[in-house]
């Protein structure tokens, strides 16, 4: 008799999301986007079935040629090991493809880009980061934006009604 497999624990073979970044897409203009694998320790992947992990704050740098994430805080279980001390706000290594992170260093380089990261999905029983090369939005930017979705909001209302 096949169990079924709980609400928490990712199954092999479908993606699904852990975190978004919400705040990315409305702070940033995405010219790319990369997925990437992550380093964690087990305590971290444990957290993150619970999904108590914050994006929105967190940021991708390049060191030495490898990439990091920063910021992101993966809060650690109450029943988290004893023998270990939870570092929620620990600095995390992304795993990319050498000639991926080689064009990334040229692209971030250049004036107004950055690497933010957008959302954390499981993708085959692995954690995944999907970041983006993004530039900086200036403020008439976001303006513009919450005009478009003020605006979508309105057309959907009036078509919602007009086919009752």
């Amino acid at each position: 008799m096949a169990t079924k497999p709980s609400k928490t624990a990712p199954v092999k073979g479908v993606d699904s999301r852990i975190a978004d970044n919400k705040k990315a897409l409305f702070n940033y203009a995405i010219e790319e986007r990369f997925e990437a694998g992550m380093v964690l320790e087990g305590w971290e992947v444990k957290a993150l079935r619970e999904g108590k992990v914050q994006l929105t704050d967190g940021y991708v740098v390049i060191r030495e040629g490898e990439l990091f994430l920063i910021g992101c805080q993966i809060n650690p279980l109450n029943t988290a090991s004893t023998h270990i001390s939870p570092d929620s706000v620990r600095t995390k290594k992304l795993l990319l493809h050498r000639e991926q992170i080689r064009r990334l260093i040229g692209k971030v380089e250049q004036k107004g880009y950055t690497l933010v990261p957008l959302n954390m999905h499981w993708k085959n029983g692995k954690v995944k980061c999907e970041m983006a090369l993004a530039k900086g939005k200036a403020e008439h930017d976001k303006r513009d934006t919450i005009k478009e979705r003020e605006g979508k909001r309105e057309v959907e209302r009036v078509m919602k009604s007009r086919t009752r």
